[in-house]
């Protein structure tokens, strides 16, 4: 099983571009040709949030446009850029989505069993799992507690090492990583909102966040200075699940790169 995560899309109207500086648009655009060449093609592509910048109707209809011409069957879930009311106007037929509250569901039927969480907080940077959305997740992971899970979520509800972005992660962690213990068969807690590419080990399990498919955040390690964005490479995470190894994550790159082969030091095209 492969599924492609993408985050961080931070889609604008038509025309514009993020802080005035990045196309987010067109990362996304070129984001989708390429997954679509991929081989193998993943099974799903779960975009974790920060789907849009503003939370506009005109930046999910956008969104909307860009990702039409996915071909692997596509799972949204919200950031804190995100607007429940608008999101559900512009995708209203998404047959997983609940029709109210938080965007959170769980995907059947593959064998890795997964679970979409909602850590928006209207109108705040920071993520927050209250008492009502954990326990909707006990009761989710006690349907089913012996199989490889993983859940998928926007704010990291660790700390990464960054302390701009440590500030907005996710509250009510404590309890998560308390709940998260008492499953062993939780494969993995897959994030986005820190436009890097990283992982820990918390509460048992593998923690990590996945880059953005376009702007990244500054690797700053130290409280000097404030939250920056670099335009290192887009990228994505591909999570590969097989009975022998169990899940692994591949941080892919999205871009055109030369490749040449070992044997013949010739040229070669990757999506032949």
């Amino acid at each position: 099983m492969l599924i492609a995560q993408i985050t961080d899309l931070h889609i604008q109207p038509e025309g514009q571009k993020a802080y005035g500086i990045v196309d987010t648009n067109q990362f996304l655009a070129a984001a989708v040709a390429q997954l679509n060449r991929f081989t193998p093609q993943p099974d799903l592509v779960i975009a974790t949030g920060d789907l849009v910048d503003e939370g506009s109707l005109a930046e999910y209809q956008a969104l909307k446009r860009l990702l039409a011409p996915l071909q692997a069957p596509l799972y949204l879930a919200m950031g804190n850029h995100d607007q429940r009311q608008h999101f559900r106007q512009v995708f209203p037929d998404l047959p997983y989505l609940p029709t109210a509250g938080p965007v959170q569901y769980v995907i059947e039927g593959y064998p890795v069993r997964l679970i979409v969480l909602d850590t928006l907080v209207a109108g705040e940077s920071y993520g927050e799992i209250d008492p009502a959305r954990l326990d909707w997740l006990a009761a989710q992971l006690a349907q089913a507690p012996h199989q490889p899970t993983v859940i998928f979520m926007h704010h990291p509800p660790f700390a990464i090492g960054i302390p701009g972005m440590d500030a907005l992660k996710c509250r009510g962690s404590e309890a998560l990583a308390a709940l998260i213990r008492r499953y062993p068969a939780v494969q993995r807690v897959a994030c986005g909102h820190v436009h890097r590419s990283i992982q820990v080990n918390w509460a048992g399990t593998i923690g990590s966040v996945a880059p953005s498919v376009a702007h990244q955040v500054a690797l700053r390690l130290t409280t000097v200075g404030s939250n920056a964005l670099v335009m290192e490479p887009p990228a994505c995470h591909l999570h590969l699940w097989t009975a022998e190894n169990g899940l692994v994550t591949h941080t892919h790159y999205l871009g055109e790169f030369e490749a040449y082969s070992y044997a013949t030091k010739q040229p070669i095209s990757l999506y032949a």
